[in-house]
């Protein structure tokens, strides 16, 4: 196949997983898109790096520079800016001689049962993926949903040689591996999907690997369907003890949802943001479609192992 490079935009922890996983891969190149060089684990990599403001003549620029045939995006912005930061991106691409593939920035959960949640993709995301749509294939994309990172599950660190790049988000996750602690919003029996950083970046990777023509809307992976009850039993068998929990009920998450005003502010107050993220959890919005997901497991990603929380706490959980 022709070789493949692979323009990263916004490649935060997720973004270096993938970067590392492009790295082991002979068919491809990456550069890495950036507003700012300061403090970024890329510039200790030989990785070619290119400063943009995200403005379409400079994308435009980059892109035709370095010969790019895909650009993936890991930008992450609950704001208005989200999307005409993407817009510059798919005009870019529209522009460009070669880059005419394009994974926008979504990583989340089933976006095609519940396009409007949370409420800031709805805004964000979900006006996007109908200016995708609606450019008739001149750039073939697709969104790429692996419900939550398993990762998070983890402790800080890791073990020798698999050093986890996630950080911990222990206000929305509701499960706290430093702290050995537990928030479960609802009863903890709804269900969830969850895959691994190092997993998706492998299914990332396949997926740009295939073929011309044949991604879909929505790209979903999943390493696991469960739920928090029976993930902390395995993370309290794997460690050997008891965490302790407590409990948020959905009248206390839909409480703070429906503040007044909330809703005709451009910028969501913290709290309301994470009780956004509360409710994908209750509601179950973040666990894929197994049925389609196995499906696009066998049609992109056969060459992929797909770990399960147990095997990953085996295997990076120390």
């Amino acid at each position: 196949m022709p070789r493949q490079v692979v323009a990263l935009a916004g490649a935060g922890s997720l973004g270096r997983y993938v970067c590392e996983a492009f790295l082991d891969s002979p068919d491809s190149d990456i550069v890495i898109l950036t507003r700012s060089l300061h403090g970024k684990w890329f510039s200790d990599l030989d990785i070619p790096i290119q400063r943009t403001d995200y403005n379409v003549d400079s994308l435009t620029h980059i892109l035709n520079d370095v010969h790019a045939t895909i650009l993936i995006s890991f930008i992450q912005d609950s704001s208005p800016s989200w999307l005409s930061t993407h817009q510059n991106i798919l005009s870019a691409c529209h522009a460009s001689n070669s880059c005419k593939r394009l994974i926008p920035s979504e990583w989340i959960g089933d976006i095609e049962t519940f396009p409007l949640k949370p409420d800031f993709y709805g805004k964000t995301r979900e006006p996007f993926r109908q200016m995708l749509r609606d450019q008739n294939g001149r750039v073939e994309w697709t969104c790429v949903s692996p419900g939550w990172l398993m990762d998070y599950f983890l402790p800080s660190g890791g073990n020798a040689g698999r050093k986890k790049y996630m950080k911990p988000i222990p206000d929305e996750f509701p499960v706290d591996p430093d702290g050995w602690k537990a928030l479960i919003r609802g009863t903890g029996e709804e269900a969830q999907s969850w895959t691994s950083a190092r997993d998706i970046a492998d299914a990332v990777v396949e997926l740009c690997k295939s073929e011309k023509g044949i991604w879909e809307e929505v790209t979903y992976v999943a390493g696991e369907w469960s739920n928090f009850n029976a993930a902390i039993a395995t993370v309290e068998s794997h460690r050997g003890k008891t965490m302790p929990k407590t409990y948020k009920s959905w009248e206390e998450i839909a409480a703070v949802l429906e503040t007044p005003g909330i809703k005709d502010e451009e910028a969501l107050p913290p709290e309301v943001e994470i009780a956004q993220v509360e409710e994908m959890t209750v509601k179950s919005y973040l666990a894929v479609p197994r049925e389609k997901t196995l499906r696009q497991r066998h049609k992109f990603f056969g060459a992929v192992r797909f770990r399960n929380l147990e095997e990953l706490l085996k295997e990076e959980g120390d």
